[in-house]
Formats: C-alpha cells, structure tokens, sequence
C-alpha cells in the first residue's frame, strides 16, 4: 500500500509538468521578444553611428573652412590710431 506521503511524491512531479512547460512557453516567449528588441536595438545603433560618422565628418569640413578663413587673415595687422594726434 502507497502511504500519503508517498503518493505526494509521485504526484508532485506529475502535477509540476505542466507547470513547467507553462514557464518554458513563458521562457520562449520573452527569448522571442529579447531578440526583438535586441534586432531594433542594433538597427538604432547602426543610425546613429552612420549619423556620427556624418556630423563627425561635417565637423572636419566645417575645421578645414575656417583653418583656410584663418590662414588668409593678415599675421601682424598694423596698429590703427584711434585718436586725433
């Protein structure tokens, strides 16, 4: 004869099966939405490394106009007189 608490035993891991194939579909179910976003995340990530690269690259065009600006600016401008000497 099967005491009580043997026939617990038996039971829990039968009555726990279906319990743990709900969480393994629960497991699946985030798994497939962590990869989701994961994917949104990367394509984010790439944008705004392709605008970096473009504002990074505005940046250098922007540095070498005004070190040409500079460049044809006088070295040693004459002092001008102010007053009425």
């Amino acid at each position: 004869m099967i005491s009580h608490a043997d026939s617990d035993k038996v039971q829990r891991p039968m009555s726990r099966l279906p319990d743990l194939a709900e969480r393994i579909e629960r497991l699946v179910l985030r798994h497939e939405e962590l990869q989701r976003t994961n994917e949104l995340l990367e394509q984010q990530l790439k944008a705004t490394t392709h605008e970096r690269d473009s504002l990074k690259s505005r940046l250098a065009a922007a540095r070498a106009r005004i070190d040409a600006l500079l460049e044809r600016l006088p070295v040693d401008p004459a002092p001008t007189s102010e007053g009425g000497e």
